[in-house]
């Protein structure tokens, strides 16, 4: 994804990376990716949610932040009214393409290795948070979703809970779910000056809900370090009774927290 980056790592590393590129290339063969993108609106709404686009990270440089705003501007064009019928695969990477320069994408923040780095496309992985945290609304199948191995910032102005993101990563490292059902589900984003914002859309009224909920945060303190950990459940509610008619544990977090405690754990 972070072409300055790369260049920096060792060798082994990024033969690895071209490795992994070539492999999820040649397994997109047989896959059934959406890709039709709609204006017009389906009439149920599933999902809504919005997040900040400017938060305070740790000493990390504001500007990157507006360099973000850039970025995601740019990137949600390919993913606004996209359409995921029956059968298809929903793939930010196959969506949005390579972020590169000549795309008009610049330096943002970017998390790698245990580390905040900055990258050509940094910031991307807020919209993969808000369309995860979308889909995990619908009854469409998590295919593919990776979390980062660390906390890199304090919680101020989190609005969801830890560990609910998404990692993303030219092109191995990718968000995808599918479309187990017999409706069609359709995906809008857009900024406004302060959120970016999505709304998950459906052809048809849904007889379910979904509810997401926190369980079992805690900080733990190992050999001088500090670790993260919690669990993230779902509720499936019969929109007719009320009942609940399943109750999974959607995510489990376990990360390693790199900003300094202001209390002992």
């Amino acid at each position: 994804m972070i072409k300055q980056v790369l260049v920096k790592l060792p060798l082994v590393y990024r033969l690895r990376i071209l490795q992994l590129r070539i492999k999820r290339a040649s397994c997109n063969v047989f896959v059934n990716f959406a890709k039709e993108r709609k204006v017009d609106r389906f009439p149920y709404v599933v999902k809504r949610h919005q997040s900040l686009l400017r938060r305070k990270l740790g000493a990390s440089d504001p500007v990157l932040q507006e360099n973000k705003i850039t970025n995601l501007s740019i990137a949600l064009k390919s993913i606004n009214g996209i359409v995921l019928k029956p059968g298809e695969t929903f793939s930010f990477w196959h969506l949005i393409g390579k972020p590169t320069a000549s795309k008009g994408y610049i330096d943002g923040l970017l998390l790698s290795q245990g580390e905040v780095k900055t990258g050509v496309g940094g910031g991307l992985c807020q919209l993969a948070n808000l369309l995860f945290w979308l889909a995990l609304h619908t009854p469409l199948e998590i295919t593919e979703r990776h979390h980062h191995s660390f906390d890199p910032f304090p919680d101020e102005h989190r609005v969801l809970p830890f560990g609910s993101g998404a990692s993303v990563f030219f092109n191995y490292i990718d968000l995808r779910f599918c479309n187990p059902t017999n409706h069609k589900f359709q995906f809008h984003v857009w900024l406004t000056d302060q959120h970016l914002k999505g709304i998950v859309f459906c052809d048809n009224e849904l007889p379910f809900s979904y509810h997401l909920e926190e369980r079992n945060h805690q900080f733990h303190h190992i050999e001088g370090k500090n670790y993260r950990e919690n669990e993230i459940w779902r509720r499936v509610i019969d929109k007719r009774t009320g009942n609940m008619i399943q109750k999974q544990l959607m995510i489990h977090n376990y990360s390693e927290v790199k900003y300094e405690m202001k209390t002992d754990i």
